[in-house]
This record gives C-alpha cells, sequence and structure tokens, in this order.
C-alpha cells in the first residue's frame, strides 16, 4: 500500500512537472508570438513613417516642380507679351515717363496701343497695360474726376507724342473748367469748346465724317487707315496720312451727361459708329457711349482700373506726365508746326519694291514734298511730254541736291533694263563721282553708263558724249522704221527681245560745253538741238542744268533749242529758267524748288521742299543695295575723269621673244600717240606708210609729255612686229627717258647726230629729241623727205613750230614733210604754218592735253591726251 501511494505520488509529481514544463512551453511559445507580433507592429510602423516621409517628400517635390514650371511658364508668357507690347507700343507711346521722349513714327507705319500703366499677375511679373485709340477706338472712362483727368492727360500725350506734329488735331468739351483741365495742351492750337458749342461741335464732326467718306475714301478704301497704307493709291507707296487724326474729349460730369438732347445723343452715336474708319476717336469721361465693337470701356479707381479689353486683370495706373513734360512739348511741338513740316527725306522717295516700274511710256519719279497744304510727294514725269528739263540756279541753290534726289528715285524705280544714265558734271569738282567705282568703294550705280568727272577742261568729251547719242538716237530710228514704229514704246512693242532702255542724259553746267565761238560749241549745240527734237520718240531725255541761260552766246538765235525743254525747275533766285512773268523763283525760301511742266508758264507752278540727298553715307548704301542686285552682264562705266593720266595700255608694248627683223610687218603700222578723247577712250594711232610726209612732229616745251608721246610711239610701234629704232637726243633734260626707252626696245641704238643713223631697207623709226639743236640740218631734211619712201620715219621733238622751220630751212621753207604733228604747249596762232585753216586752229593749251592733226585723215585737229609712259618725270 505504501509503494502504491509513493508511486501515485511520483505519478501526479510527474504529471505536475510535465504540465509545468508544458505551461511554460506555452508560456515560452506566447511571448515569442508577443515578440513577433511586436517586430511586425515595428516594421509596420516604420513601413508606414517610410511611406509617410516619402509621400511628404513627393509632395514638397512635387509643389517645387509644379513651382517651377509656373515660373518657368510665366517667365515665358511675360516675356511673350512684353514682346508683343513693345511692338503694339514702341517709342513714345509705351515708355515710362521717367524715360519718355516723343518718337517720330516711320512713313507707312500705323499707329499702335497707348500705355496707361501695368498689369500685375503677382509681385514678381509686371506688364505693360495698353489700351487702342488712334485708327482703333473710342475710349469711355468713369471714375475718380482728377484720377481720370490724369490718365486723359497721358493718354494724350503718348498719343502726339508718337505721331508727327499736326497729324492729331485735339478737340476740348469741358463745361465745368471750361477748357481748364487740358490746358497745357493750348501751344498746340488746341479748339475749346464752351457749354453751348456741343451741337455745332457734334454736327460740325458729322460732317467732317461726310466728307471724309465721299471725297477721300470715295468707296475705293474701307478706312484711312488702308488708304494710309497703301499710299493713297500713288506709285510711291505708303506715304503721308490724307487726313489728321481728331481726337474730341469730352469732360462731361454726371449733370453734363444727363443734359443732352436728343438730336445731340443722335449725333454723338453716328461718331461713335462711324468715326474711327474716318479718323474721329472720341474720349468721353463721365458720358455713357453707344454700344459698338469700336468702344472700349474702362472703369477707373484712385489708382487702378479696369478695361473690358483686359477682363478681370486689375492695371495699376501710371502717375500722370509732370506738368513741365506736358508744357515743354507743346512748346517744341508749336515751334515745329510753325516752322513747317520737315522736308522729305532720301528714303521717303524710294518705292516699296525697287526696280518694279517699267520704263515703256515714260519715267516719273518724285524729287519732294509738296507745300500746299496736302502734302504728299511731287512726281515729276520725263517722257513724250515733256520730253526733256532744264533747271536753273545761282550758285550754293542745291542744283547738285536736286540732281541726287531725282537721279536716287530713278534708280530706285527703273532697273538698268529700263533706264540708262549719262551723266556730265562741268563744275569743278566730281559731283558724280559717287556713282562709280573708286578707291574707297568699288560699286557703282547700275544705270550708269557713262560718267564725266574733272570735265570742266575737256569740253570736247561733252562733245563726244552727244555724238554718242546722236548715234545712238540713229540706231533706234532706224530700228523704229524697220518695225514701222513711231516711237519708243511701239518699238518695245514690237521688238520685245531688243534692248531699249529709256537714256537720260544729265549734264550740269552745260553752259561750259557751249562757251566761246569755236568748232566745238558750234557742233555742240547742233547736236543738242537735234538731239532735243528728235530724242523724245525714241527715249532720249535730256536734263540741263546751269546758272543762267541768259548769256550762253551759242544759243542766241536757236530759242527753239531752249522751248524743247518744257519741263523746267527752278531753285531760289534763279533766271530766265520760267517766263519772265513767272516771279515764283524769286520768293520760294532754300530747299525749295519750282516745277512747271508747261515751259515756266505762271500758273502751272508746283512748290517742291526737296530732301537732304548729299549725304555719302546714305548714298552709298543704296547704291551698294542696287549694285548687289544688277543684273548679270552689267558692266562697269565708262568712266573719264579729266584729273586722271591714262597709263599707255599693255597691248602697246613690246611683250615676248624679240621678233626677227625679216619678219613681215604690215604695210601701215600704227604709232600710238596718247588717248582720244571720246567714250570708247581709243587711242590716237598715226598711221605711217610708204608715203611723203609720214613723220611726226611734237611741238611744245614741256619735256616730260613730247618724251611720253615719242616713247609710246615708239612702244607701240614695236609692239605690232620688227623694226629698228634710232635715238637721237640733244637735250640733257631728256636723256634719261630717252636711255630708258632704248633699254625697253627690242632693237634700238644711240647716235649723237643724225649724220651717224644708217639707212636700213626695213622698218626704222629715228626719234629725235630737241631736233631744232641739231648740228647737221641737212641730215635731217633729207631724213624727213627721203625716209618715208624707204620705210624710215622721223618722229621728233622740236621745243617750238618756228625753231621747226628754221631746221627745215628757214621763214620760207615748205613743211611739206611734216605730215603730222602733236602741239603741247603751243598756241594756235603759232600753229598756222601747219594748219589749213588761216590764223591756226581754234586751240587752248593745257596740262596734260595735246593737239593732235594728220593731214591724211583729219579736217580739223583733235585734242589728246598723252600717255603716261616713264614714271619717273622729275
Amino acid at each position: 500500500m505504501g509503494n502504491h501511494r509513493n508511486a501515485l505520488v511520483a505519478v501526479v509529481r510527474q504529471e505536475l512537472a510535465e504540465a509545468r514544463g508544458a505551461a511554460r512551453a506555452v508560456l515560452a511559445a506566447a511571448e515569442s508570438a508577443r515578440g513577433e507580433a511586436e517586430h511586425r507592429r515595428r516594421l509596420v510602423r516604420d513601413a508606414y513613417a517610410t511611406c509617410l516621409n516619402q509621400l511628404a517628400e513627393a509632395r514638397d517635390s512635387a509643389r517645387r516642380d509644379i513651382q517651377q514650371r509656373y515660373q518657368l511658364e510665366t517667365a515665358r508668357l511675360a516675356g511673350n507679351v512684353r514682346h508683343l507690347a513693345a511692338l503694339s507700343a514702341s517709342g513714345a507711346a509705351g515708355l515710362p515717363w521717367r524715360m519718355w521722349s516723343p518718337t517720330e513714327p516711320e512713313p507707312g507705319t500705323r499707329p499702335g496701343l497707348l500705355r496707361i500703366g501695368t498689369l500685375g499677375l503677382d509681385d514678381a511679373v509686371a506688364l505693360p497695360g495698353l489700351v487702342p485709340l488712334l485708327d482703333a477706338a473710342h475710349l469711355e472712362l468713369s471714375g475718380p474726376q482728377a484720377t481720370v483727368d490724369g490718365m486723359i492727360t497721358g493718354l494724350l500725350l503718348r498719343a502726339l507724342g508718337s505721331t508727327r506734329p499736326g497729324e492729331v488735331q485735339l478737340t476740348v468739351y469741358d463745361p465745368e473748367h471750361l477748357g481748364g483741365t487740358l490746358a497745357s495742351f493750348a501751344p498746340l492750337g488746341i479748339s475749346f469748346v464752351g457749354p453751348g458749342g456741343l451741337s455745332g461741335m457734334l454736327d460740325g464732326l458729322v460732317e467732317h465724317i461726310c466728307r471724309v467718306n465721299e471725297t477721300v475714301l470715295a468707296g475705293e478704301y474701307v478706312s484711312l487707315a488702308d488708304l494710309t497704307a497703301a499710299g493713297g493709291g500713288s506709285r510711291t507707296g505708303a506715304g503721308p496720312r490724307p487726313e489728321p487724326w481728331q481726337v474730341v474729349v469730352l469732360l462731361a460730369d454726371a449733370a453734363t451727361a444727363g443734359e443732352l438732347t436728343s438730336a445731340q445723343r443722335a449725333q454723338l452715336d453716328r461718331i461713335v459708329r462711324t468715326g474711327v474708319a474716318c479718323g474721329v476717336h472720341v474720349v468721353a469721361r463721365g458720358l455713357e457711349l453707344a454700344e459698338h465693337p469700336t468702344v472700349r470701356r474702362l472703369a477707373v479707381r484712385d489708382q487702378t482700373a479696369t478695361c473690358d479689353l483686359t477682363g478681370d486683370l486689375e492695371i495699376r495706373l501710371d502717375p500722370p506726365p509732370a506738368a513741365d513734360q506736358v508744357a515743354a512739348f507743346c512748346r517744341a511741338t508749336a515751334e515745329r508746326l510753325r516752322a513747317g513740316p520737315p522736308p522729305a527725306r532720301m528714303s521717303d522717295l524710294e518705292p516699296p519694291k525697287f526696280w518694279s516700274e517699267s520704263s515703256a511710256h515714260g519715267l516719273l519719279a518724285p524729287i519732294g514734298d509738296g507745300t500746299d497744304g496736302a502734302g504728299g510727294l511731287i512726281e515729276v514725269p520725263l517722257g513724250d511730254d515733256p520730253p526733256h528739263a532744264l533747271i536753273g540756279g545761282p550758285s550754293g541753290s542745291g542744283k547738285t541736291n536736286l540732281l541726287y534726289a531725282w537721279l536716287a528715285a530713278l534708280s530706285t524705280r527703273y532697273g538698268p533694263e529700263e533706264l540708262a544714265l549719262y551723266l556730265l558734271d562741268f563744275k569743278e569738282g566730281v559731283s558724280f563721282a559717287r556713282f562709280v567705282p573708286g578707291p574707297r568703294d568699288s560699286s557703282w550705280l547700275p544705270q550708269v553708263r557713262l560718267a564725266g568727272l574733272n570735265v570742266n577742261g575737256d569740253r570736247e568729251f561733252g562733245l563726244a558724249m552727244l555724238r554718242h547719242l546722236s548715234e545712238e538716237l540713229r540706231m533706234r530710228a532706224q530700228a523704229a522704221k524697220r518695225h514701222d514704229a513711231a516711237k519708243l514704246s511701239e518699238l518695245r512693242v514690237e521688238d520685245p527681245h531688243g534692248h531699249w532702255p529709256r537714256i537720260v542724259a544729265v549734264i550740269d553746267e552745260f553752259q561750259v560745253l557751249l562757251a566761246g565761238r569755236d568748232a566745238v560749241a558750234d557742233e555742240a549745240v547742233t547736236l543738242l538741238e537735234d538731239l532735243a527734237r528728235r530724242g523724245r520718240s525714241q527715249g532720249i531725255h535730256l536734263i540741263l542744268a546751269s546758272q543762267d541761260v541768259s548769256g550762253i552766246e551759242a544759243l542766241w538765235g536757236r530759242s527753239g533749242l531752249i522751248g524743247q525743254f518744257t519741263l523746267r525747275i527752278a531753285l531760289p533766285k534763279a533766271r530766265r529758267i520760267l517766263a519772265d512773268d513767272n516771279l515764283a523763283a524769286a520768293v520760294i525760301p532754300r530747299h525749295h524748288a519750282v516745277v512747271n511742266a508747261e515751259s515756266g508758264a505762271p500758273g502751272a507752278n508746283l512748290i517742291v521742299r526737296l530732301p537732304d540727298a548729299g549725304d555719302r553715307t546714305r548714298w552709298r548704301g543704296l547704291q551698294r543695295r542696287l549694285w548687289r542686285a544688277r543684273p548679270a552682264g552689267c558692266e562697269e562705266p565708262r568712266i573719264f575723269d579729266g584729273d586722271a593720266i591714262p597709263q599707255l595700255p599693255a597691248s602697246c608694248r613690246p611683250s615676248g621673244p624679240v621678233p626677227s627683223l625679216d619678219a613681215p610687218v604690215g604695210s601701215s603700222p600704227g604709232a600710238v600717240l596718247g588717248e582720244r578723247i571720246d567714250v570708247a577712250a581709243r587711242p590716237a594711232r598715226l598711221r605711217l606708210g610708204r608715203m611723203p610726209g609720214r613723220n611726226l612732229a611734237v611741238l611744245g616745251t614741256r619735256v616730260d609729255e613730247a618724251c611720253d608721246v615719242l616713247a609710246a610711239a615708239a612702244l607701240s610701234l614695236a609692239a605690232q612686229g620688227p623694226a629698228h629704232f634710232s635715238v637721237v637726243c640733244l637735250d640733257p633734260d631728256a636723256g634719261r627717258a630717252a636711255a630708258r626707252l632704248v633699254a625697253e626696245l627690242p632693237s634700238a641704238d644711240w647716235h649723237d647726230d643724225l649724220a651717224e643713223v644708217p639707212v636700213l631697207d626695213r622698218p626704222h623709226y629715228v626719234l629725235g629729241y630737241a631736233l631744232d639743236a641739231v648740228p647737221s640740218p641737212e641730215a635731217l631734211r633729207r631724213l624727213l623727205t627721203d625716209g618715208p619712201e624707204r620705210r624710215t620715219h622721223m618722229l621728233g621733238w622740236w621745243r617750238s613750230v618756228a625753231r621747226l622751220r628754221d631746221s627745215l630751212g628757214g621763214p620760207g621753207a615748205r613743211l611739206d614733210a611734216i605730215g603730222a604733228w602733236v602741239a603741247l604747249d603751243v598756241q594756235g596762232a603759232d600753229l598756222a604754218p601747219l594748219h589749213p585753216q588761216p590764223g591756226g586752229p581754234v586751240w587752248y593749251p593745257r596740262r596734260r592735253r595735246g593737239l593732235f592733226f594728220d593731214r591724211s585723215v583729219h579736217r580739223t585737229p583733235e585734242v589728246i591726251i598723252p600717255y603716261e609712259v616713264n614714271s619717273d618725270h622729275a
């Protein structure tokens, strides 16, 4: 029994122990589970916190990104708005008052918007607040009277400051303050209307609108803005505004606004509906305007305003301009108005598109603007009627400036295929040098075919140009006859592939060409008369300019010549250009001209204000634009410069191997003596055939020129074939030039006396320097007489005609052995023994000119320019 109890106790103990162990295991498991759960809770909390942090960071990042994008987009849009505002309200229309100054618009530009303040989107972005007015809108303003009045003052100042003086006319209806509100604008001639004048003012505006519609727009244009942009239908492009803007300021208070009669209200409504198209604009304070698309309404508070154009955006108003700023502007503008409008600029004469006109039926180009009050450019015609122009005015009256303006207008309208210019200036200067290539500018005016510079001493070149034009007239007349055409326009239709531009020849100070009683003046006036009579039908037009035509002897008895010049342009104080009873030129001021297309008859005058067309920089810019647009094949103009010394052409110098003396040579080689004064700049040649008298005498005391004539002759002969040269120099001053020539000639020898010169049976030329000092005159006479038939020719220099005669036997000696001569500083009367005309030729010796006569070719001598051959003349 005891054992049994013990065993039972042991079993119970064992079970209790196992139960405690199980309980401990359960507790351990529970503890472990609690720890795991806590760990999981911590993980969840940490993940949640992390997510919250990431969400917060994402939110902050998104906010920053959105803010940055917003700022970038706002800056971009604000920049676009500012750019558009700068285009829409440029210069005086949009500048802040601290930077403000009046700005004159370019011709043809339409008025833009006017600044009244700034649009504040936020503290960082401020944009110009702009409203329309001229050519766009009427304005209705409501709000505190003082603020509105300051705003109107600013609007008017901007409108006046961004247009030309006189283009905006102000009318103010101010019944409360009787004009005192805008009195600072009084110097501009502002019209103030009193309390009883409203009806008359409105009626007058309605009549003005009717007149503009009927006589100005005439159903062809919708508005004055369109008419101005089209240039009023003229060929000159956008020009002056045909009618000024009428800005009507109605300063009404509440009481006055209610007092409008039904008639007044009806007239005001008509003005609102039709005024903008006709340049009439209403700016109303305290007065309601009728509903219309052109009406803009502004609600003004103390410092801000809203406009139906900008919606809910508030405009922070600019302060009104300072009173002294308004007064200074009005005084300056009034002074400009009293002085009259400024003259047209050279750029105003340019068409909208270069070279867009045809010259088939004539030439039409402006030279300045009119002074009759209507403004606008005055266009000058050249064609069948009038065909030619005569310009007159004393020295300093502006002839050259007028020609510059006319040439600028012509050359921008008519291309090189339509117009060819021949320019000749007989003044002591280079007025036309800017139109041809020069050392500082290689461009040229593409229409110029020929230009004569510094020709006051070379009337022969003027004669050469007239001969060239006469030949062109003959060629055109023959072409017209072949095509049965009576005038140039018909010829161009019948011969569309021909080159028939109109030709305009400008001769400044043309009286120089006709000065004196000699062969040059006689032939020149004959050619001028023929060109004037027949040139009109063939498209050749003359523009002659002079100080006074009354004293030109060559025109005496030739009234028909001047009668062909029906277009007369008289500058201030011009004489004998207009009719005797037309005194307009005596009273016009400087920078003006009288244009008369009826031969100067009274009643046909147009007074023109001329632009300043002489600015070289502006001309160079215009010319380079035209030059770059020149067509392919447009050749450089022929330039004759009376001060330039031509060089012996390279083709007149021997080159390559020395030719054999046995090689054949032409029977009549030509010695080049100098450059002829003609359009083609051809060399003057002396043919040296095997005939008696084929010798040359160079006469005069100018050593350098005499040496150049002999050197040019020798070198040009050597370039044509094998020849031998013998040089005899009896003047120490010519020794260096003679030695240099011997060194350059392929075959030459030096002799101290003509007796030493051999007789050769081949081309042989004897060059004699100072032959009046020859010790053996018999040998000289023998060479002169017998040499040519044996192909030996004397090219000699004598220092006077008397010494030449002495060399040939004295006063009674015959001079038949001298078949050709070049006279340098020798008077015409001294040349009588060598010239068939009794008393000798009419010749005025001058530097670097020679008178060349070949009795086998010439009827009268011709003037040549000796080439420069030796560059070391001392």
